[in-house]
């Protein structure tokens, strides 16, 4: 079976309005160009680091303006449609980072919150505490797009290999990597993580990214990428400008690189070492 997939890179303005007018044309940009599964970056509803400016702006994901625009987009255009993350309110009113798969018919068919919170102290002098403002998710997930089987998940989760592992004995086949990837850790680590994870767990990885700088002086790495089940890059927007990356996906190479190094049939439980004195 072959998807034809449209991967999304934005530059998500901090508002919910602005947000919507951005991403809006893009996806149609995608279904135009006959993707019938769109993808779009971490955080496509709003982009602001300033938590006292972005949590009275949340709302819940039944709520959110570009959640509900999304979903009309997908009814109307007759597409799979997968939010790589909004930023939204949990029902408990904690903020949550949250993954949103959005049928042809415009219903949401499946949600993660990421698992792992950016929290990091970088070489460069740049901080993160995601944790400061954002309840992880304690799932991994899997959701079908039809007939593809996905493994959902976002950003700083590629640093953690156990999560693809286990989604791809889950079944997953197509792993989504939506990521606002800062530009030092995405020169350094962006390309070589993710054809790690594909390697792997022989899937499909697929990567939609934020690109440039924003409204909130933030800078991320942009690069949208897909990678084959083998590693290689099957294809990439190089450079961080807001655009549409188009991919056909032959989802029979993935039981061909499976079966070729059969590291998920391969593994063997054993005894954790010695913590070392």
């Amino acid at each position: 079976m072959t998807l034809c997939v449209g991967l999304i890179q934005t530059r998500t303005p901090a508002s919910h309005a602005a947000a919507l007018d951005h991403l809006a044309p893009l996806v149609r940009e995608a279904a135009a160009k006959g993707a019938t599964f769109i993808a779009t970056p971490e955080a496509s509803n709003i982009l602001q680091k300033d938590k006292a400016t972005l949590l009275p702006q949340l709302r819940r994901l039944a709520e959110d303006p570009v959640v509900l625009g999304m979903q009309a987009l997908a009814r109307e255009l007759g597409v799979w449609l997968l939010i790589g993350s909004a930023l939204v309110l949990r029902e408990d009113g904690k903020a949550a980072n949250r993954a949103a798969l959005i049928s042809p018919a415009g219903e949401i068919t499946a949600t993660y919150d990421k698992l792992h919170m950016f929290d990091v102290d970088l070489p460069t002098g740049e901080s993160a505490r995601e944790s400061e403002t954002y309840e992880p998710g304690d799932r991994a997930v899997t959701a079908l797009a039809g007939e593809t089987p996905l493994g959902l998940t976002i950003c700083y989760d590629m640093r953690f290999p156990a999560v693809y592992r286990a989604l791809a004995l889950a079944g997953a086949q197509v792993m989504l990597v939506p990521a606002a990837f800062t530009r030092p850790t995405g020169e350094a680590h962006w390309e070589i993580l993710l054809r790690a994870r594909a390697i792997e767990t022989g899937s499909f990885v697929l990567a939609p990214a934020q690109g440039g700088f924003h409204e909130d002086r933030r800078g991320t790495w942009g690069h949208t990428i897909a990678i084959a089940p083998w590693g290689e890059i099957v294809g990439e927007l190089a450079h961080d400008e807001p655009g549409v990356l188009m991919v056909d996906l032959d989802l029979a190479a993935v039981a061909k690189a499976r079966a070729a190094i059969p590291a998920l049939a391969n593994a063997r439980a054993f005894a954790a070492p010695a913590a070392i004195a």
